[in-house]
């Protein structure tokens, strides 16, 4: 049987998957260990329980060996595809204790990961014919912001800024804070390392004031529909534009006409359904 590899599962995610089996493992699987004996091995097959896009097969792999190196897989999928209810997305055969042990750890990952990328295809599909990109916020699970992005790209939806490192966005508090949009955006650059800065404009005032100091990318948070169009004129394409604020998918088609670069979506990571998997034996 083949190993599906993957090159996705960088040092936070192997992180996470470690935390969350020692989580819920703890001194041991005192269940499976009194019931099955060391030398017992098996094969199971994970199964979709719904139709949707699949996320968390690397993932989940991944959870089976950290049990043990014995494992092995098998399967024609990849992270990305649509699956159907009743498909079968993984086999593995290897030491029952480790596939018992595993199961539940292995399936929450999929079905938040799929979830997501579910939720997330719904809405990329959503503004199709429309120059908006779909990105994700950092509204994510706290120890799971490598893995609740990943599955964001597996629904074919872009990552915002990963974390409180990698880009300067200047907020309505900065704002307030600095006095002036005018002094956040000069302190900002004078201590960000050259980082690309986004900057929230809450009016057409502070809109112009952002084009004048030539900043990267304007966000515009919970503004109505003229009033994205409204900004989408003025800027006539000197700054990047990010909607963003309650985004759901009767409204995401409407924001996307209105010409904007981009729409942050939070409820992609922090109000997607679980994708129901389920484990079984084979034969």
């Amino acid at each position: 049987m083949t190993l599906v590899a993957s090159m996705e599962l960088s040092d936070d995610i192997i992180a996470s998957i470690r935390g969350a089996l020692s989580e819920d493992m703890g001194s041991g699987d005192v269940t499976t260990n009194s019931i099955v004996t060391s030398a017992a091995s098996a094969s199971a097959q994970v199964l979709a329980k719904q139709d949707g896009i699949l996320s968390g097969l690397s993932v989940a792999q991944q959870v089976f060996l950290m049990l043990s190196c014995d494992m092995r897989f098998n399967s024609t999928l990849s992270d990305g595809v649509q699956v159907v209810g009743g498909q079968t997305l993984l086999e593995l055969t290897g030491p029952t204790r480790a596939i018992l042990s595993g199961e539940r750890t292995a399936l929450n990952f999929l079905g938040r990961m799929s979830g997501i990328a579910t939720l997330t295809r719904l809405v990329v599909d959503a503004v199709a014919g429309t120059k908006a990109k779909i990105l994700d916020t950092r509204k994510t699970a706290p120890g799971l912001r490598g893995i609740d992005k990943l599955a964001v790209r597996h629904g074919g939806g872009g990552n915002h800024r990963f974390g409180l490192y990698d880009m300067v966005l200047i907020k309505n508090n900065h704002i307030d804070y600095s006095g002036s949009l005018t002094e956040a955006v000069r302190r900002a650059r004078a201590g960000a390392n050259n980082l690309e800065i986004e900057i929230e404009a809450r009016t057409a005032e502070e809109m112009d004031e952002a084009l004048t100091l030539g900043v990267e990318r304007i966000l515009l948070d919970n503004m109505s529909l003229d009033e994205l169009r409204h900004a989408v004129a003025l800027c006539a394409g000197r700054a990047e534009l990010e909607a963003s604020g309650n985004v759901s998918l009767d409204n995401v088609r409407a924001i996307a006409e209105t010409g904007v670069d981009f729409i942050s979506v939070g409820a992609l990571t922090h109000s997607a359904k679980a994708f129901d998997v389920s484990l079984r034996w084979a034969g």
